[in-house]
């Protein structure tokens, strides 16, 4: 009778497709925790996700209100959609996700950024979407490690025990 061995995760690859608060944050937090357990780990933003590695937006994200189906009222009364679309709503709500992340101290994107790359963690923006947006290199968080194409990150992100995450 053989034993299997469990063996651990070696490598985390996350792609940030999306640019709210909460997905980034989502990105940030997995990565980091891989980092603190000793697993390699690299983020891929891609398409809106840029705006956590955009210098003029990453410290401005906003908690989508209209169309997310997991938004809660306090007390967990289900968010009316509807309500997301009045004005200083959405501002309302991403001041109070702020404040709660900053009671667990949680940092601002740019920190959280300083904090998984001095980890080691590595940072990663997509070339198509830079492109497509009108990036330059100047326009990203200066410690972006480089613009890679999806093939050229997925190189990356080879392995037995290697997870790929999409956040």
């Amino acid at each position: 009778m053989g034993t299997d061995e469990k063996k651990p995760l070696e490598k985390v690859c996350l792609i940030c497709a999306k640019g709210n608060l909460e997905d980034v944050m989502a990105a940030l937090i997995m990565a980091n925790g891989a980092v603190m357990e000793g697993i390699e780990a690299k983020i891929f933003f891609t398409f809106f996700g840029l705006d956590g590695i955009t210098k003029k937006q990453m410290n401005k994200l906003h908690t989508a209100t209209v169309g997310n189906p997991a938004m809660r009222m306090p007390g967990g009364l289900p968010f009316p959609t509807l309500l997301g679309a009045l004005p200083g709503v959405e501002a309302g709500v991403t001041a109070m996700m702020k404040k709660g992340m900053a009671k667990l101290d949680v940092p601002p994107v740019d920190e959280f950024l300083e904090m998984f790359t001095a980890g080691g963690g590595e940072v990663y923006a997509c070339k198509l979407a830079v492109e497509m947006f009108g990036l330059k290199k100047e326009d990203l968080w200066d410690d972006v490690q480089g613009i890679l194409t999806v093939g050229e990150f997925y190189e990356m992100c080879d392995g037995d025990r290697t997870q790929i995450i999409f956040t």
